[in-house]
């Protein structure tokens, strides 16, 4: 009985039917009822009013704040949304009433785990949050965490992969960036995305491989992929996915498997306005965190989408005043040559030209000139960095009388080129580096957005060391500070601020909002392709580090501030967990 609490004499129990003894920093509520002891954690597991308040009739207990209610003996909720309450063990010893401060059941990783499915399956941000928090507390690994989101989004939408399995990859990729709070809303946000965008959407069922021989020939590997093109061309979904499981049965790699679908994407020009290949390659992106054994769930649920696509060789921008089409294809039957010769040679180019070239309005020149650099040796991977810093350079110099709406005209190309770089470094195909070229043009067609161009902000004046990152998001509080918070970092970076404090207060300057799904591709994107530059010194290296900068923050102000719902849901989460009193006015 020593580490037992006295609650004190039975009969007072019975006569006031509950009293509260206090256990660290919560309290238990102990209830005589219709003749028996029980004991809870006083704290309502859904947002922490105390239950001594509520009612106890019939064996429910019912929480007064929002009508959770609980089976007093287990602690078991009706409720799904509310959480089960822990229980007590009480006993009576010579008229006293104790009770043991060990719950009878302790909260598991397993137990979390499962309540994490539980909330993404019912749609319960609540939950959600409370099991990213508790799980994170217990030390489970955030790939772990966004496994979970990752193994339902990919089974449980039968539209297969959109915005949420992008959005948690996304967030899952930047972690690193962000503390640890940062770190619990990101995870957050993403598996909050996945549930919403899966919800009613019914449970996708795999179609199954071809019959796989054990020994298969090598020209079957030609073969499939032939197959696989044609499936998608023509708008095959279902067939594209037994030839994609057959290629997995069959024991392709990752690169392989890579080369085959991206092939097929880039078929076409800058499909979908470029979201389909950024899905394909988050997809892979995801494959890193969670592991081979999910490939078949998570590769074939991009395949739904293949099936009603947009092309934009079709499109009258891409064919008039200038058209675009037959300059490329030309371009696309010399690549194969081009690479093939070009993998001997070590040459240089002029990579400030070439940026500006992307920049102007003259498209046939551009496709010169890249041709050119690949035969002067510059790879696919180069080429494809610089294009993406072309991109950013439109959203760091997009002007605010633009349609606010454009903002996302400049984002798309901007993550479409992000996702041609990293699937250019995971595998360099003809086929892929086309996608280089569909990029290009995307850059050319947005020139008019930088008509006229934003200014390049200049430094605040009389400021002689770095700002709290702090005062960055009290701008963001307000609309319309673009300007002012480009011209914020701007200084902030001449005084020789440190980068990491910056880019953490951006993820929170992200994180904290209701952001929009092309919120979340802006600042992954943006600080992947600036840490690629941060390994280079050069002119150029500089300037385009500053670009990424300039382009994240102007576009999260430009978006800033929402109603910020979600992430208050969160903090709500995170100070349950500490057990801090919500219900009592600060």
């Amino acid at each position: 009985m020593s580490d037992s609490i006295l609650v004190g004499p039975l009969e007072s129990l019975k006569k006031d039917g509950a009293k509260i003894v206090k256990e660290g920093k919560h309290g238990i509520a102990v209830f005589f009822h219709e003749g028996e002891l029980h004991a809870v954690d006083n704290r309502c597991p859904h947002m922490g009013f105390p239950l001594h308040m509520g009612s106890l009739c019939d064996g429910i207990l019912t929480c007064h704040w929002h009508h959770a209610r609980f089976d007093v003996k287990s602690g078991g909720t009706l409720d799904p949304w509310a959480d089960d309450v822990p229980t007590y063990p009480v006993q009576v010893k010579d008229g006293e009433v104790w009770v043991e401060p060990v719950p009878h059941h302790k909260v598991t990783v397993k137990k979390l785990q499962q309540r994490l499915r539980e909330g993404l399956e019912q749609s319960l941000s609540l939950v959600i949050g409370k099991a990213v928090v508790g799980l994170m507390e217990a030390g489970v690994s955030p790939g772990e965490i966004a496994k979970v989101g990752v193994e339902f989004g990919t089974k449980h939408r039968q539209s297969g992969w959109r915005s949420g399995l992008t959005i948690l990859t996304a967030m899952t990729n930047i972690l690193p960036k962000l503390d640890k709070t940062g770190k619990i809303l990101a995870l957050y946000q993403g598996l909050v995305h996945v549930a919403r965008e899966s919800s009613g959407m019914g449970t996708r069922f795999l179609l199954g491989s071809l019959p796989v021989t054990e020994e298969m020939e090598n020209q079957s590997v030609d073969t499939l992929k032939k197959w696989y093109r044609h499936c998608v061309e023509v708008r095959d979904s279902q067939g594209a996915e037994r030839v994609l499981l057959t290629a997995i049965e069959s024991g392709w790699s990752d690169d392989d498997l890579a080369d085959m679908m991206m092939a097929a994407i880039t078929d076409h020009f800058y499909i979908n306005t470029g979201h389909t290949l950024d899905f394909h390659n988050k997809a892979f992106e995801v494959l890193d965190h969670v592991g081979e054994e999910y490939r078949s769930y998570v590769l074939t649920s991009l395949l739904p989408g293949v099936s009603d696509v947009s092309r934009s060789e079709e499109s009258h921008s891409w064919q008039s005043p200038v058209n675009l089409v037959p300059p490329l294809n030309e371009a696309f039957e010399k690549l194969p040559c081009i690479l093939e010769a070009a993998s001997k040679v070590e040459g240089t180019f002029d990579e400030e030209a070439m940026l500006e070239q992307l920049l102007s309005d003259e498209p046939i020149k551009t496709v010169e000139m890249m041709l050119e650099a690949l035969e002067a040796g510059v790879s696919p991977v180069r080429l494809s960095q610089l294009v993406a810093l072309a991109a950013a350079e439109r959203i760091a110099r997009f002007h605010t009388q633009n349609d606010f709406s454009d903002w996302i005209t400049v984002l798309h190309t901007f993550t479409h080129a992000h996702a041609v770089h990293q699937s250019l470094r995971r595998s360099t195909t003809a086929e892929l580096t086309r996608g280089v070229f569909h990029g290009a043009m995307s850059v050319y067609l947005d020139r008019f957005l930088n008509m006229p161009a934003a200014r390049k902000p200049k430094p605040v004046e009389g400021i002689t060391k770095p700002q709290n990152p702090s005062e960055l998001l009290e701008l963001m509080n307000k609309q319309q500070q673009v300007t002012e918070s480009a011209r914020w970092v701007i200084s902030y970076l001449s005084q020789g601020g440190e980068k990491a404090p910056l880019f953490n207060t951006l993820g929170h300057a992200l994180l904290r909002e209701d952001a929009e799904f092309h919120s979340f591709q802006m600042y992954e994107a943006g600080i992947v392709e600036h840490d690629y530059w941060a390994d280079e010194r050069s002119l150029l290296a500089n300037r385009a580090q500053e670009t990424m900068i300039l382009a994240i923050t102007r576009y999260l102000a430009g978006h800033a501030p929402t109603a910020r719902e979600m992430p208050h849901t969160a903090q709500i989460a995170m100070r349950l967990h500490k057990g801090e009193k919500l219900f009592e006015e600060e």
